[in-house]
Order: structure tokens, then C-alpha cells, then sequence
């Protein structure tokens, strides 16, 4: 499909469009992939809202730990639903045009939903360190306000510091190639296409994956520091099979959630050319629930 292109005053031609051209390499017949894809999203919907109504009606699940779980699980239906929608227009319909703003808007949610689920890993992990190490003081810390208060900084903080991500990403220059190897508007593989230097982009969202993600790594990694610390006291093995069964599972999530963004992030770093395995791992990365 030809670019639809319109005269800057840079006297350079701007595209007004992107094309999303799906998964790399199999173009003639990735359509085949939009039923386990679609079964894969209503299953990730269902099994999130059905978090939702078991934290509702279960009055022992009326817990701290558990309510950053149901937070994380419309975070994750949040995330899901931004990509979806259009990856499934474009095996069933080839509605493959997706214009720029719309394109940088979905950059910045699915930033800032990223973002979101590292924030409420680390408020899962400041949880798990207070009921186990201060276990005494947890019902006076650990309050509805202070989870309340907790989930708006987190989507304050995330709604503004991936602002810089899409509008630097809109201020480079489109001038030649529109076609994107991709389902989604990735940041890098958007910035891919620009006529002029690219290097802020990467420079700019390699230094807020450090502040935002790479913080709430350090602090979760030191909460679970002084978790074992404090649990593998001498005797305290009770203790230590306690807190390790509580845990396990958490950090079972931690590891595949940021261990997986760090091979998408670096996969799209290190390729100049989107692979199958990068977009369909990104894909899939963001629609499965880590629940």
C-alpha cells in the first residue's frame, strides 16, 4: 500500500499513516493466528475479571495482598485491550492503517501500563516485608488509605513520566518508509522508520526504563533481601517455610514479568529488523496475565 504523504515545511515528506504489516515473515498467512490469539485475550479477560468477582465475594481474600492482585488484573485488562482490538482488525478485517496520533497514543498506554504492573509488584513486595518482618505493625501500615493512596501515585506517576516516550517519538521525521513489521506501535520500531537521528528516542526510553522499572527492581530485590534475612534466622525454620510458601509465587511473577521485558527490550535494541519471535513474544507478553 502506498504511503500517504503530505509536504512539510522541513521540505521533507511527512507520512500521515503507518501501516501495521503483523508478524514478520508470514504475512500470507498469519490470519490463522487470530483464533488462538482471540481465545487467548477472552481467556485472559475472564480469568482476571473472574479474580475480581472472587476478591469481592470472598471476604477472606478482603486482604491487602490480595487487593494489588485484582489491581493488577484490570492493569493487565487494561494492557490487553489496548493492543487487541486492532491486532484482530488486522488479521480479520487488513484494517492495517493506523494513523499517527493513534499510533503514538498507543505507545503511551501500553508504557504506561508496563509501568503500572512493575508498580504493584513493588507494592506486592513492600506488603510480603511488612507482614513478615513487621508483622506486629502490619494492620497499622498496611491500610485501605494507604493502598488507596498507594495505586493513584502509581498511576500518576506512570501516566506522566512516559509522556516524554510518545512525544518525542511524534516529533521525529517520517519522510520514506510507512510499513511497520509489527501487530502494535512499538516506540523503537516506530522511531525505526524516522529520517532523522532516532538516538533520543532510545537514549530517552533506555533512561526511563531505569528510573521507573529499574527502581522498583532495586527495591523489590532489597525487600525480598531482608525478607530472607529475616527469615533464616536461627531458629526460625517454621518461619522460613512460611514466608518462602507466601513468597514463592510472587516471585515466580517478578521473574517472568521483568525477565521478559528485558529480552523484548533487548531483542529490539540489538535487531535492526523485527524478528517472528520478538513480535510474537511482545504480542503474547501483553496479553497473557502474569496472574
Amino acid at each position: 500500500m502506498s504511503a500517504t504523504l503530505k509536504f512539510s515545511n522541513s521540505t521533507k515528506f511527512q507520512v500521515s499513516e503507518f501501516i501495521l504489516m503483523g508478524f514478520p515473515g508470514i504475512h500470507s498467512w498469519q490470519h490463522w493466528l487470530s483464533l488462538p490469539l482471540a481465545l487467548l485475550y477472552l481467556s485472559a479477560i475472564g480469568a482476571n475479571t473472574l479474580i475480581l468477582i472472587t476478591i469481592c465475594h470472598d471476604s477472606t481474600l478482603q486482604q491487602p495482598m490480595y487487593y494489588f492482585l485484582g489491581i493488577l488484573s484490570v492493569v493487565d485488562m487494561g494492557l490487553a485491550t489496548t493492543i487487541m482490538p486492532k491486532i484482530l482488525a488486522i488479521f480479520w478485517f487488513n484494517a492495517k492503517v493506523i494513523s499517527l496520533p493513534e499510533c503514538f497514543a498507543q505507545i503511551y498506554a501500553i508504557h504506561c501500563f508496563v509501568g503500572m504492573e512493575s508498580g504493584i509488584f513493588l507494592c506486592m513486595a513492600v506488603d510480603r516485608y511488612v507482614a513478615i518482618c513487621r508483622p506486629l505493625r502490619y494492620p497499622s501500615i498496611v491500610t485501605n488509605a494507604l493502598i488507596v493512596k498507594a495505586t493513584l501515585f502509581m498511576v500518576f506517576r506512570n501516566g506522566l513520566f512516559v509522556i516524554p516516550v510518545p512525544v518525542l517519538a511524534a516529533h521525529r521525521i517520517y519522510c520514506s518508509k510507512n510499513e511497520i513489521d509489527h501487530c502494535l506501535c512499538s516506540n523503537l520500531g516506530v522511531t525505526s522508520l524516522a529520517c532523522d537521528d532516532r538516538r533520543p528516542n532510545s537514549i530517552c526510553q533506555l533512561v526511563l526504563a531505569w528510573l521507573g522499572m529499574g527502581s522498583d527492581l532495586s527495591l523489590i530485590i532489597l525487600s525480598y533481601t531482608l525478607i530472607l534475612r529475616s527469615v533464616f534466622r536461627p531458629n526460625s525454620a517454621e518461619a522460613a517455610s512460611k514466608a518462602l510458601s507466601t513468597c514463592t509465587s510472587h516471585l515466580i511473577l517478578i521473574l517472568f514479568f521483568y525477565t521478559v521485558v528485558v529480552v523484548i527490550s533487548v531483542t529490539h535494541l540489538e535487531e535492526s529488523k523485527a524478528t517472528l519471535t520478538s513480535v510474537l513474544l511482545n504480542v503474547l507478553h501483553n496479553i497473557i496475565p502474569p496472574p
